[in-house]
C-alpha cells in the first residue's frame, strides 16, 4: 500500500507541474506530459507484470476502438450542450487544445497513441484501480480513483478540463470495474481516444 500511495503523490505533483498556472517552467507541455507519463509506467510496471494475462489481440482490439468511438461521440454531445450552457466553455476548450501549439500534430499524436495514452491507463486502472480492488470493495475503488484522476486536473483551473477528466475517469474505470479482463481493450480506447479527439478529429 505505500508503494501505491506514493506513486500516487508522484502522480499528483507530475499533474501540478505540468497544469498549475501558478508555474511558468519554460518546457513543451508534450514532452513534460511524455516524460509524467513514462514516470507513472516504471512505477506501476512491477504490479502490471505481477498480474499480467493473456490476451486475444484482436478482439481486444475492436473492442478499444468501439469504446474510443462512443466516447468520442459523448464528448461531441458534450461538447455542444456545453456551449449552450456555459459562455466559458468553448474558450477554455480553446485553450486546452492550444497547448498543441509549438509542435507538429503528427508527433503529438504518435505521443499519445504510444506514449501517453496507454501509460495513463496502464497507471490508473491497471495500477491504481485493480491494486485498490484487492484491498477494498471493487465500486470504492472505481469511486477513489476517479475521484483522484479527475482532481489532478484542478490545478490547470479549467472546468472543462476537469470535468473531461471526470467523464473518462467514469467512463474507463467503470469499464474496468465491468470488465477487469479487458484492460488491454480499455487501454486501447484511452490511446485511441486521445489521437483522436486532440489530433485527427478534434472537437
Amino acid at each position: 500500500m505505500k508503494r501505491l500511495i506514493f506513486s500516487i503523490a508522484v502522480a499528483v505533483v507530475l499533474w501540478f507541474v505540468m497544469f498549475s498556472p501558478c508555474l511558468t517552467l519554460e518546457l513543451n507541455f508534450w514532452w513534460e506530459m511524455t516524460a509524467s507519463a513514462s514516470i507513472l509506467t516504471l512505477l506501476a510496471a512491477p504490479f502490471l507484470w505481477a498480474y499480467r494475462e493473456r490476451a486475444a489481440w484482436g478482439r481486444e482490439l475492436l473492442f478499444g476502438l468501439l469504446i474510443a468511438l462512443a466516447l468520442w461521440g459523448v464528448f461531441w454531445v458534450g461538447d455542444f450542450l456545453s456551449s449552450l450552457l456555459f459562455s466559458f466553455a468553448r474558450p477554455q476548450v480553446d485553450s486546452i487544445y492550444g497547448m498543441k501549439d509549438g509542435m507538429p500534430g503528427w508527433i503529438v499524436g504518435l505521443l499519445l497513441l504510444l506514449i501517453i495514452g496507454p501509460a495513463e491507463e496502464l497507471f490508473w486502472r491497471g495500477y491504481v484501480q485493480r491494486s485498490l480492488s484487492m484491498r477494498w470493495d471493487a465500486n470504492r475503488a472505481l469511486v477513489v480513483t476517479t475521484l483522484i484522476y479527475t482532481l489532478i486536473h484542478v490545478p490547470s483551473m479549467n472546468f472543462m478540463l476537469v470535468m473531461a477528466a471526470g467523464v473518462c475517469g467514469i467512463c474507463w474505470g467503470g469499464l474496468y470495474r465491468l470488465f477487469p479482463k479487458h484492460l488491454p481493450a480499455i487501454v486501447i480506447s484511452h490511446a485511441v481516444w486521445d489521437a483522436a479527439v486532440f489530433v485527427w478529429f478534434p472537437i
